[in-house]
């Protein structure tokens, strides 16, 4: 996707354009390491967020996921509040490890039964469970095997869906293979903020391509498996990239971000190649000639139904001027490396002016219409899915016993707005699922940002739906935004 060029405001919408298109889907997302908790029931074996969070100092006051907002004991309850919100769908994860705990072999039925009772009561309630097959959580036995910078932890990855694909196959409509690949490979390889922990730049690059050919090898089993009615999707978290300022040096680290950020992913998985100038960028890190075989680009480029789409906040980069220190306000997290290899040098700008959420990202609606609207320039034909969008606040509960985050109403409203603008000016946008369902935890900040529509007290694992909770039940019903000044 193009990412020179300065922010482009979206038009204004028609007035008569009130509600969202017919069959637009409402719904929310969790992942199964930040919400099951559970972590050694059920022959549920370590993942890397096992390994990682217990590791002293990579996660926020030592926290860890081993209870985390307890779904895995209050699905049912769980999904019983999704209906009082008027969830038409549930974008879950699976934990690799609790179905198949080695990463080979033969499925433990008891993790395969839960996630058959979730889908069951989810059906039950009238809510569409969409399935997300990968959300970071490998299991330890892989990644001691070398993990995705292993070309044989993608053929794992193809046995796995198999056995999700005839595990849930028959209830499910809907599967992703992976969920933001770029924070697998680069934030988990390269700046080793997320597990497990290494810091590697030419790792970072060919697990990018073993999660791209994992991808393809998935789309493939899950074609062979599903009916033919089933969507099959991949969620990427594509960077809205722009210049700080019009120079051609911006300009050019514009470029390198997206390449790196961005079209390592689309590259390959929509048009069956990797960019030449992503090849150019990383040359010295990776022979590319010897880590793409023959017949990889083929698989990983098979069709897909539906890209899903991510966003929080834009990517404002420079390059440094000469004598100036590199900053890498990138949101991704502190680290002495990198998760941009190829291009450690240029730096990353909070927008001036912008307002910030507890993550200290810009709040900036128009970031998301750009980038529906680059995504169905740049690849048009392909079904678009907003899979994440939310924020982080300090949210409280008051006296009252209620939770006020009129900050959240506000960016859920705004990018809303982005949505349905895209929409107008003929983006193919399908749905939108809030991030996220639950407070929970966050891994490396551990469950000092909450994310969530509704509050979990940690200590009673109480759940209270805050003001923007029964917003969005208000949009849902509505299936319309409110008038902008009714926020309340």
């Amino acid at each position: 996707m193009t990412a020179v060029r300065p922010d482009i405001a979206p038009k204004p919408v028609p007035e008569a354009i009130t509600t969202f298109p017919t069959g637009f889907v409402w719904g929310a997302a969790t992942a199964a390491y930040q919400v099951e908790g559970a972590a050694a029931e059920g022959g549920r074996t370590p993942s890397i967020w096992d390994t990682f969070s217990r590791t002293p100092g990579k996660v926020r006051n030592g926290d860890t996921g081993d209870i985390a907002a307890d779904h895995y004991h209050r699905y049912r309850d769980d999904v019983a509040l999704m209906k009082q919100l008027g969830l038409k769908a549930y974008r879950f994860s699976i934990s690799w490890s609790r179905v198949q705990p080695t990463g080979r072999g033969p499925a433990v039925e008891r993790g395969l039964d839960f996630y058959r009772k979730l889908v069951d009561e989810l059906l039950e309630a009238g809510i569409t469970p969409v399935a997300t097959l990968y959300h970071w959580d490998l299991p330890q036995e892989l990644e001691d095997a070398g993990g995705w910078p292993e070309r044989a932890t993608a053929e794992r990855f193809a046995d796995y869906t198999a056995i999700m694909a005839g595990a849930l196959g028959d209830r499910v409509g809907t599967w992703t293979t992976l969920n933001e690949p770029w924070c697998s490979a680069f934030l988990g390889y390269g700046s080793g903020v997320h597990a497990p922990g290494r810091t590697e730049p030419a790792s970072a690059l060919r697990a990018a391509h073993h999660l791209n050919l994992a991808h393809g090898r998935a789309i493939e089993v899950l074609r062979g498996q599903l009916p033919a009615t089933a969507q099959t999707s991949v969620t990427l978290n594509l960077h809205q990239v722009r210049p700080l300022t019009p120079s051609p040096e911006d300009a050019d680290a514009a470029r390198r971000i997206d390449a790196v950020g961005n079209r390592v992913f689309t590259g390959p998985m929509l048009h069956g190649a990797y960019p030449e100038d992503l090849l150019t960028d990383t040359a010295h890190l990776v022979d590319w000639s010897k880590l793409v075989q023959d017949g990889d680009l083929e698989a990983i480029a098979r069709p897909v139904d539906v890209l899903g789409i991510n966003y929080y906040t834009p990517t404002l980069v420079s390059t440094p001027a000469e004598g100036a220190g590199d900053t890498r306000n990138d949101g991704h997290g502190a680290s002495d490396h990198s998760p941009w290899p190829g291009s450690e040098h240029v730096a990353f700008h909070l927008a001036e002016g912008k307002a910030t959420t507890a993550m200290n990202w810009s709040i900036d609606p128009n970031g998301l219409y750009n980038l529906l609207m680059d995504v169905n320039r740049d690849h048009p034909g392909i079904p678009l899915m907003v899979t994440e969008n939310g924020a982080a606040f300090d949210d409280y509960v008051s006296p009252e016993g209620r939770v006020q985050d009129p900050e959240r109403i506000a960016y859920l409203h705004g990018h809303l707005d982005a949505v349905q603008r895209a929409v107008a000016d003929g983006a193919d946008v399908r749905g939108y699922f809030l991030w996220s369902l639950l407070d929970n935890f966050e891994w490396a900040y551990g469950y000092s940002k909450r994310f969530g529509a509704v509050y979990v007290d940690y200590a009673t694992q109480r759940r209270i739906p805050k003001a923007s909770a029964h917003w969005y039940a208000d949009v849902i019903r509505r299936h319309a935004l409110p008038p902008q000044g009714d926020l309340a």
